[in-house]
């Protein structure tokens, strides 16, 4: 089994977390043609130690100190460093040899229930983004739950920080510090991350294991990896060695710019194996930006709940390729709903960007401004259309529930009607809405059985679920959706869109044709 990303650890913490790997062989020299002009690279330097000189004043060492219960603190819940419960201690009557006995076990593995809170100090690294208000940037993995931030500079001057703001979904944090009156600090600026490509070189600084002021080289690897630390992931891959206490440490272009935020590893040991991940700069500029002007984010929200266009989806819309992402439902009231996007629709471009993934929507919408009126193109029935929204605040949406989770389905059976593509339907009576806990407002056709190993039951269709629409077209009884599958068959289709309602969630389900 392959070992899963985890963000860079903070050494000496037992938080396993952080950054990327492998040295760069310097001594070696390939013999390699003369490029042309058309295809001329940017030549390898000699040496990056007038860039790692210039740069290095700029990254600074994190700090933090938080109280945390001894392992297993409170009688009987005994904890490991992870925080898994340990054994219990047994319960005996007051004075018993055997509470003595057992008390002196879990003291010996460090598992005193009557411990008190230890102080914790993990270490991480960050980079200072303006020296007038001495503004710092890191990881927010590095400071979260701390009780003191310290940020220490390159001359070993340490400061105590004070928090901005923190995003946890990107990751990311900003501090201020007090410097010395007569202590001038070094900034660095954000490059643009659009303009890296793989296979340019990079510079990662960064606090590993503690050590501090330590510089690393290697390249891009690869650009856009999504390696499910959050609804965000747009990561670049490095190779340039990073390891624990590289969390928040900056990944610089050999124009000096900040390109990336050294965050992720995967690693089968938590040490650097030559692959890291970095947020890049332009998603973490818009993030900083916010938190600095308003101590939180302020991202934007369109009020839909999407899924991503398969082959078939794609060819049952008519669209030429799979691309885009399928609304599989809209928010009542919320942006797109006043903008009259509706289910069924696939977003192609927002606020002028494509849209190549359903991914890659979130991200787009969440860095448009809010309140902002902006372009978008959808495809509908054959057809592009293009329509205006004004962009809505997510977190505002959070906080009045708008993006509250659908509860888990129930799951029966009932006799079926009608068969077609391995479903078996039926009206949606009284029997069976009590039968399913289908709401009155929905109208459609239920399924009540589900064949095994048919083209329905290899897309998850389960019995409850009520089908809405075929072909965007309503349906209100069974024969209306054998009759539009026909149809489709009869025009050559390998595939049919079903709108499926299951405990109020819309989704858009692809199904193949036999024949």
């Amino acid at each position: 089994m392959s070992p899963s990303p985890a963000r860079i650890p903070v050494a000496p913490s037992y938080v396993r977390r952080v950054a990327s790997a492998i040295g760069v062989a310097l001594a070696i020299t390939l013999a390699v043609p003369a490029p042309t002009p058309a295809s001329a690279q940017r030549a390898a330097p000699a040496t990056f130690a007038d860039l790692a000189e210039r740069l290095l004043p700029a990254v600074v060492n994190i700090s933090t100190t938080q109280t945390v219960p001894q392992r297993g603190e409170g009688r009987g819940e005994p904890r490991g460093e992870r925080g898994e419960r340990g054994p219990e201690l047994p319960q005996f009557p007051p004075g018993s040899p055997f509470e003595e006995f057992f008390r002196d076990f879990f003291e010996r593995q460090g598992r005193n229930p009557n411990a008190p809170p230890r102080r914790a100090t993990s270490l991480g690294s960050g980079f200072i983004i303006d020296a007038k208000e001495a503004l710092v940037v890191t990881n927010n993995h590095v400071i979260d739950g701390a009780d003191e931030i310290n940020v220490i500079l390159q001359d070993d001057t340490t400061i105590r920080a004070t928090l901005v703001g923190r995003d946890p979904k990107t990751d990311l944090a900003l501090l201020r510090i007090t410097p010395p009156a007569n202590r001038a600090l070094t900034a660095v600026t954000f490059g643009d991350s659009d303009k890296s490509r793989v296979g340019d070189w990079v510079l990662a600084i960064g606090n590993p294991f503690g050590l501090g002021g330590t510089v690393t080289a290697g390249i891009i690897s690869a650009r856009a990896r999504n390696i499910q630390q959050g609804p965000y992931d747009d990561f670049l891959q490095t190779d340039a060695s990073i390891n624990r206490g590289n969390s928040g440490g900056p990944m610089f272009n050999l124009d000096g710019e900040v390109v990336g935020i050294n965050t992720a590893i995967f690693s089968p040991t938590g040490s650097s194996v030559g692959i890291g991940f970095a947020i890049p700069a332009n998603l973490a500029k818009g993030v900083v930006a916010q938190l600095r002007e308003f101590g939180r984010t302020r991202r934007g929200w369109l009020g839909v709940r999407i899924q991503g266009v398969s082959d078939e989806i794609a060819e049952s819309l008519g669209l030429d390729r799979a691309r885009g992402a399928l609304v599989a439902s809209v928010t009542a009231s919320g942006p797109a709903a006043e903008a009259g996007i509706q289910p069924g629709d696939i977003v192609l471009a927002f606020n002028g960007r494509p849209v190549d993934t359903s991914a890659r929507l979130p991200r787009i919408v969440a860095e448009t401004a809010v309140d902002t009126r902006v372009p978008v193109q959808v495809w509908r029935k054959g057809r592009q259309l293009d329509m205006q929204v004004k962009v809505g605040e997510l977190e505002a949406a959070e906080q009045q529930g708008l993006l509250a989770s659908v509860p888990a389905e129930q799951q029966r059976t009932a006799p079926p009607v009608v068969e077609a593509l391995g479903l078996k339907l039926s009206n949606l009576s009284a029997e069976l809405r009590q039968q399913f806990d289908i709401g009155q407002d929905i109208k459609g056709v239920v399924v009540t059985e589900v064949t095994a190993d048919s083209p329905a039951a290899g897309r998850g269709l389960r019995a409850g679920d009520v089908i809405v629409e075929v072909g965007q077209e309503a349906v209100a009884n069974p024969a209306d959706v054998q009759q539009k599958i026909r149809r489709a068959r009869e025009q050559g289709r390998r595939s049919v869109l079903l709108l499926v309602d299951r405990q109020g969630d819309l989704r858009f389900v692809a199904l193949n044709i036999p024949g």
